[in-house]
């Protein structure tokens, strides 16, 4: 359900991926449509004039213009650098902002990942310790490494 508050390219993209056998039957893609909208853009789709849209590609670009102040920004890469651990922060808070930060960027920076986490921990913590001593290349290879150290501070709390 749409409600103005998500990303709205996500949702027509998430729509067209739940209805995409029905693909090519413009005319259901466009009657199905506002089943999946909330009430503030369903009242919008009530007032479009009858017939003024003639397929399902130029009812998505009018949706998408209308509620274009609803369009996710994506965050700049340096958004990152901002990231710092707080004072009586757990390694488990301080992962969930920097993971939620880091989604909202749209590139694939994994080598910027794992530099701006690690440099954003205590120089005495002993993740950034042992991401300095061995080094990680992926950021399936960080997660694995936060999960070790979140499990020794969990245990230890």
């Amino acid at each position: 359900m749409y409600n103005g508050r998500t990303d709205l390219v996500e949702h027509v993209s998430q729509f067209n991926q739940r209805i995409v056998i029905h693909s090519k039957n413009e005319a259901m893609m466009c009657k199905v449509f506002p089943f999946s909208l909330g009430p503030v853009m369903m009242r919008w789709f009530d007032g479009l004039r009858e017939g003024s849209i003639s397929s399902f590609k130029e009812l998505t670009r009018a949706f998408e213009s209308r509620f274009v102040t609803c369009n996710r920004v994506p965050r700049p890469l340096d958004s990152l650098l901002s990231m710092a651990m707080r004072e009586r922060e757990t390694l488990k808070m301080y992962l969930d902002r920097y993971w939620e930060m880091f989604n909202e960027i749209d590139r694939d920076f994994d080598d910027v990942a794992i530099r701006t986490f690690k440099v954003g921990l205590p120089t005495e913590h002993d993740l950034r310790k042992s991401l300095t001593k061995k080094p990680v290349r992926n950021v399936r290879r960080l997660i694995d490494r936060i999960d070790e150290y979140k499990r020794v501070e969990e245990g230890q709390q």
